[in-house]
C-alpha cells in the first residue's frame, strides 16, 4: 500500500513547515490528487490518520481535491477528459500523438495551521 509512504512523506513535509512557521498544530491538510495518480483517497486518508499520531498533525483532517485527467491531441488540438482507464487517443481524430494536460498531480495544496488566538491561518503552497 503506497498510500502509507505518501502519507508519511506529507506528514514529514508539513511537520518541517510547522516548525519553520512556529505553528502549534495543524487543523487541515489539503492535497491535490489527480485521477491518474494511482492513489486511493480512502486508503490515503486512513494512512494519513495513522501517520499523524504523535506528531504536530495529530487530529488533523486530510482533504483531497480531485483533479480530472485531461489530454490534448498534437495533431488536431482537440481536448478531452481521459477518464479511468485513460483514453489517450484523440477522441476527435483518433491520433495517438497526444499530451496529458492534467490528472497525474499529487501534492500539498494548502495547510491550515492551528495557532492559539490566530487559529486556522491558511498557508498556500508550501
Amino acid at each position: 500500500m503506497h498510500e502509507m509512504s505518501i502519507a508519511m512523506a506529507v506528514v514529514c513535509q508539513v511537520e518541517e513547515a510547522a516548525r519553520a512557521h512556529g505553528a502549534e498544530g495543524v487543523e487541515t491538510v489539503t492535497l491535490s490528487v489527480g485521477e491518474l495518480a494511482g492513489v486511493v483517497p480512502d486508503a490515503l486518508r486512513f494512512s494519513f490518520s495513522l501517520a499523524c499520531e504523535g506528531t504536530v498533525l495529530a487530529g488533523a483532517e486530510l482533504v483531497t481535491e480531485h483533479v480530472a485527467g485531461r489530454a490534448r491531441c498534437e495533431s488536431c488540438g482537440g481536448e478531452w477528459a481521459t477518464g479511468v482507464p485513460p483514453r489517450l487517443c484523440c477522441t476527435r481524430c483518433g491520433d495517438s500523438r497526444t499530451r496529458l494536460l492534467s490528472g497525474r498531480e499529487l501534492g500539498i495544496a494548502t495547510v491550515r495551521w492551528a495557532e492559539g488566538p490566530q487559529r486556522a491561518r491558511a498557508l498556500e503552497e508550501l
